[in-house]
């Protein structure tokens, strides 16, 4: 048996790498994630338990953990397989040459992952709208990318970079309620009173409206229109709601466009005035005009 492990696979100069020492490697590994999955899935169920900014506090220690224990597992592999750790040293310097020459948007997205982790300006569950215009909830922080989950879920994972360059907008970063804007119009001469109360009426009834002292609905008149009166309507609505503003948009233009006509209001459609003006021309042939005898 001994035998067998001293066998020798690779000799490179004084180096010589034997099958007793690959085996222990491979073990070491092994073990190092085993035991970083164990630890990243104590702290998920810890975390379930816990207030969400326990639970988002908790989310970042266990990556970092993950990630620290897999490095150091890495070492310790490559130390049983023979290799010194100033050789080491001297390997990850022309490493990071070669990363700076060719890696740098892997390293980029690296790093940005660490800061997203430890700013906290991203997190799981989180709502969030990139400059390009994508929109979804935010499944998982790696350190190299983010896993976005759409509202047509469809999973999208987004480099790390892209957050920390570009511009982001969290819509529950501090808080997860949100307020809606929703512009309307009605035609000249209605009753704006009438109209206030049946919109805001129509909103109070929707189950996603919030309604309480510091968060009830409102109707602004927002200005004069070529064809219409126009108005907006500002509506706070549940945290679930907020991560459906497709849906929500389109329920309360539903709901105002019912209350309206229910209150016999008029919702105007764009019209032009065209006014003409005489000519010698007229409609089915041309006017002649007077000639002279000589």
């Amino acid at each position: 048996m001994t035998n067998w492990l001293d066998i020798t696979l690779l000799k490179v100069g004084d180096y010589k790498l034997a099958t007793g020492a690959l085996l222990a490697s491979i073990v070491v590994l092994v073990a190092t994630f085993v035991i970083a999955s164990l630890v990243s899935r104590a702290f998920t169920r810890v975390a379930r338990h816990r207030h969400p900014t326990v639970a988002h506090q908790l989310y970042t220690v266990n990556r970092i953990a993950y990630y620290f224990l897999i490095v150091l597992g890495v070492i310790g592999a490559l130390s049983v397989l023979g290799f010194q750790l100033d050789k080491l040293v001297i390997i990850g310097g022309a490493l990071g040459i070669g990363i700076g020459l060719g890696l740098q948007s892997i390293v980029n997205n690296f790093v940005s992952g660490i800061i997203i982790l430890l700013e906290k300006s991203i997190k799981v569950g989180d709502f969030i709208e990139l400059e390009s215009g994508l929109m979804g909830e935010v499944q998982e922080i790696k350190l190299r990318s983010t896993l976005i989950r759409t509202a047509d879920n469809v999973d999208i994972l987004i480099p790390s970079s892209e957050f920390i360059s570009g511009h982001l907008i969290n819509w529950t970063l501090e808080e997860n309620i949100r307020r809606f804007r929703i512009p309307f119009g009605v035609a000249y001469g209605s009753d704006k009173t009438l109209v206030r109360d049946s919109v805001l009426k129509a909103a109070s009834a929707l189950p996603s409206t919030l309604n309480d002292d510091k968060h009830k609905p409102v109707v602004w008149m927002s200005g004069f229109g070529d064809s219409s009166l126009n108005f907006i309507l500002g509506v706070w609505v549940d945290p679930v709601a907020v991560k459906r503003p497709t849906q929500v948009t389109s329920d309360y233009v539903w709901a105002i466009d019912d209350a309206l006509r229910q209150a016999g209001v008029e919702i105007p459609f764009p019209q032009r005035d065209l006014h003409l003006r005489s000519s010698d021309i007229e409609l089915g042939g041309a006017k002649e005009s007077p000639t002279s005898d000589d």
